[in-house]
């Protein structure tokens, strides 16, 4: 059987297209199974988020055609609309490219980890369906594994590669017991819910989450156990807060140097973080000449992300060569499925003759031949059959010069070298 992996990615793919092959979530189990029903197609697992959409396939024949015909015959879209942006990977290639996107070295923001977490909600409604065999079950399980390695064995996921990410970072390097501190995020936005998630995994203390609509507070609050206010009560909650990162679209600053200045007379001057995202900027530049604030810009930030780019890349390439490593792993693996049934049929046959022969010499017991005789006759029968058909073999190996042969059985039956 051969492995394929089948998709688009934002690689390969604007968002017009691959909004289009998109699996929506609830109808993943009836693709599976449309697409197992498909001459050729034995397993099968469907990866789609925004960024990409992927079918990870085990097939009887390699037939990419196929499965061109299945996906645009199922999206009602004609071939020529998705065939310049489809890759195709066989086999080795296969693997390698799931342990690459499982590692996230794949993904727009390179090593992002929330890609494993959609691989592995692909292989669980997969293993639903009833769409996953062997191999593919195999391959998803040794992916995760490698993930896990990856992130254990490199930094690949340390540095911080997004503005929330960077805030964060800046955050933990300043305030070191991260449960004993409060932060205040100043908008609902994309950045401030990635802010959010980033402060919650770290283990912050408490979050407050404050925007000029308060049911999208509440809503992001609820997601993170938060307390949601509105813009206007920030002063009465600014002195809470330990860490302040704010990111919103107002044209004007939401915090002024005197507010931040009256919260630290009631913080008694203990220090604060304010990281301001927001272009244009949410913080006024004046409050940086305040002795007890750290203020960072996005542009501050940069230099941090930068930073945590090399560092990746350099994770990256370490893990490569664990990757190369692990493919060879599995190949290896799927090469060993043929010899598993060769050796499955040798032993059914060897077998098969050891009844026969049974069968023949207890029919000899009960016409009353002495039992040592049957069983002399027993083992000269079966070995007979059992090194007929090497021997003939080996004899036609013989007149045809085939020393090959000769020597895969000399290691295959552990036989000295009869000219030595």
């Amino acid at each position: 059987m051969s492995i394929l992996a089948y998709g688009i990615n934002h690689k390969t793919a604007p968002v017009s297209v691959r909004e289009r092959v998109a699996f929506e979530p609830g109808k993943i189990t009836a693709a599976l199974q449309d697409l197992v029903a498909q001459t050729s197609v034995q397993e099968a697992a469907i990866i789609s988020t925004c960024n990409r959409t992927e079918l990870y396939c085990g097939l009887e024949s390699p037939d990419h055609k196929l499965i061109t015909n299945w996906l645009s015959h199922y999206h009602n879209l004609g071939e020529k609309d998705i065939q310049p942006y489809i890759y195709t990977h066989p086999d080795n290639l296969a693997v390698r490219h799931a342990l690459r996107v499982a590692a996230g070295l794949d993904s727009l923001v390179l090593g992002e980890p929330q890609i494993l977490g959609q691989m592995k909600d692909a292989y669980f409604a997969a293993s639903q369906a009833g769409t996953l065999g062997g191999q593919l079950d195999r391959l998803f399980q040794h992916t995760f594994s490698v993930a896990k390695q990856i992130r254990t064995d490199t930094a690949i996921g340390a540095s911080a590669v997004s503005v929330a990410f960077a805030a964060v970072s800046l955050a933990k390097q300043i305030f070191s017991n991260f449960q004993d501190h409060t932060a205040l995020l100043i908008g609902a936005g994309e950045t401030v819910e990635l802010a959010a998630r980033h402060l919650h995994e770290s283990g912050i203390g408490r979050m407050i989450i404050a925007n000029r609509t308060l049911d999208r507070a509440h809503k992001l609050a609820e997601e993170f156990n938060a307390y949601a206010i509105e813009l206007s009560d920030i002063p009465s909650h600014l002195a809470e807060a330990d860490i302040v990162i704010s990111s919103t679209a107002s044209p004007l600053p939401i915090l002024g140097k005197g507010s931040v200045e009256s919260a630290l007379k009631i913080r008694k001057h203990r220090p604060m973080l304010m990281v301001d995202i927001a272009v244009p900027r949410d913080i006024e530049e004046q409050v940086n000449e305040l002795k007890d604030v750290y203020l960072y810009t996005v542009d501050d930030l940069q230099e941090i992300i930068q930073e945590g780019l090399r560092s990746r890349q350099e994770a990256a390439q370490q893990a490569e060569e664990i990757i190369d490593q692990q493919v060879s792993h599995f190949m290896h693996w799927l090469q060993s499925l043929n010899a598993v049934a060769t050796i499955r049929a040798y032993r059914e046959q060897s077998q098969a003759y050891s009844d026969e022969e049974l069968k023949h010499a207890l029919s000899l017991i009960a016409k009353g031949m002495p039992a040592e005789m049957v069983l002399q006759q027993f083992a000269h029968r079966l070995t007979n059959k059992l090194i007929h058909t090497p021997s003939v073999t080996l004899k036609q190996a013989g007149y045809d010069g085939n020393t090959e042969l000769f020597n895969a059985a000399q290691e295959l039956f552990n036989l000295k070298n009869p000219d030595n």
